[in-house]
């Protein structure tokens, strides 16, 4: 099938210190004051002493929808712990299109090639649902990496579950229906999220799946049909997910499974 073109994004490393940092005089949002390390499971798996700690050194900052957090082949400069923000790992080809090779929210990090040696690596981070993250600057990740073994042992452990989500995307996007796909993008989403609704046009789920819009469009209408979702909007609302999770294919059983078994996500 064809892959879609990402839209243009914003690229986080280089805005403006607004973007990240309230103007004198503001409050903190509602949304924001809400927020803790605790609530990323990478960072809630820590001994709570070490995360104190390590704590010292995040810095939380927003992500909204379409900002890019890297760029293939380009220098990473922060890692991400999302919270509430999920990310969408691409591959971009050289003629810019392109296609989501697995997803980051709050279960893990962005960011595994500053521990892994790479420093860059030829896919590039976007962020698909809004919210937020916290941030740590790349010498502090690798500091850390070394100093804290138990930090160094969940990273490790992390990473062998996302080669696990990279693989079975793969293979998922070769041999399964659109249908299938989209159920099953979409309980991963579900369980990075509170609620069991979310804002996703459909040209940003075919980008994600790397399909054509009219496909998706046919898949979301099947699911409406047979009570798994409701779609108006942009809105997406899981009616069912007993039902969904039956038009899923084994994909995402085995991405949760694995990541379950790794890293105790409940």
């Amino acid at each position: 099938m064809p892959l879609s073109t990402i839209p243009r994004v914003v690229k986080m490393d280089v805005v403006t210190p607004a973007l990240v940092q309230k103007p004198k005089g503001s409050s903190m949002s509602i949304a924001e004051s809400q927020q803790r390390p605790m609530l990323n499971h990478l960072l809630a798996a820590l001994p709570c002493a070490q995360l104190d700690a390590f704590a010292t050194h995040l810095e939380l900052v927003p992500l909204r929808l379409g900002d890019m957090l890297y760029e293939p082949n380009t220098q990473l400069q922060h890692a991400y712990f999302p919270t509430s923000a999920i990310v969408s790992l691409h591959y971009v080809t050289t003629s810019g299109a392109s296609v989501e090779i697995s997803g980051v929210g709050n279960e893990g990090m962005v960011g595994i090639s500053l521990f892994t040696g790479g420093n860059t690596t030829p896919s590039s981070a976007m962020v698909h649902t809004s919210g937020y993250a916290y941030r740590l600057e790349r010498s502090l990740l690798k500091t850390e990496f070394v100093r804290n073994l138990a930090l160094q042992q969940l990273l490790l452990r992390y990473t062998q579950a996302l080669i696990t989500q990279v693989s079975q995307t793969a293979a998922c996007n070769r041999h399964h229906s659109v249908e299938q796909q989209l159920s099953r993008w979409l309980l991963l989403t579900l369980d990075r999220i509170t609620s069991g609704e979310f804002i996703l046009t459909q040209e940003l789920v075919a980008n994600m799946l790397g399909v054509r819009r009219e496909s998706v469009t046919a898949a979301a209408a099947s699911l409406q049909e047979n009570g798994c979702i409701s779609y108006r909007r942009g809105h997406i609302s899981v009616l069912n997910r007993k039902s969904l999770e039956s038009y899923a294919c084994e994909c995402y059983a085995v991405v949760r499974k694995e990541m379950q078994r790794l890293l105790g996500a409940s």
